[in-house]
């Protein structure tokens, strides 16, 4: 039997007192799944566990959402990732994450691969020094002074990129983090 580690991202929760997901109750759900080795990580929605399941991953955040919504009574949009592409987005980064603060690099992980065509309305030069690269259905951000204060963000956030896709940001040190935990 192979155990594989997955990390769940979810979308939208405990931001301004909505989709309150307290941490204990996420890794209930999971469990609940028969899923093992169940860890979160912050308040901002980053679950790993490992199952013996032989389902896809689409397959495992379909039924993780609908556990959510029948334990908290709302949706949440999830992601969930295999511990290996994780490292694969980490080693394929683009910008010396290293030399950076986590807080000035971010991966924003889509359902899919964004086509080329959704990022045509933006003018990356009219943005510097901040840029994004499109990885394998990842999005990486480098912005030296936050995601909050960050112009290209909010580009990239709009809907003429991101409709139809489901897609959740973390900022490097939460990627970094999840690669270990995963053991990947």
């Amino acid at each position: 039997m192979t155990i594989r580690k997955y990390a769940a991202l979810l979308r939208g929760i405990n931001v301004g007192g909505n989709k309150k997901v307290p941490m204990a109750e996420l890794r209930t759900v999971l469990a609940g799944l028969g899923h093992t080795d169940v860890e979160t990580y912050l308040q901002s929605g980053n679950a790993v566990f490992a199952t013996a399941a032989k389902k896809a991953p689409e397959a495992l955040a379909r039924e993780l959402e609908a556990a959510i919504e029948a334990h908290f009574g709302f949706r949440v949009p999830c992601l969930v990732v295999d511990g290996t592409y994780l490292r694969a987005v980490a080693d394929a980064c683009p910008f010396p994450a290293a030399e950076l603060e986590g807080k000035q690099l971010h991966a924003t992980f889509c359902s899919e691969q964004p086509a080329e065509s959704r990022f045509a309305s933006i003018d990356g030069p009219a943005y510097l020094p901040e840029e994004y690269r499109v990885g394998d259905r990842v999005i990486y951000l480098y912005a030296p002074n936050g995601l909050g204060r960050s112009k290209l963000g909010e580009a990239l956030a709009r809907p003429a990129v991101v409709k139809g896709l489901d897609v959740t940001s973390r900022n490097w040190n939460t990627v970094a983090k999840l690669v270990e935990l995963t053991g990947a």
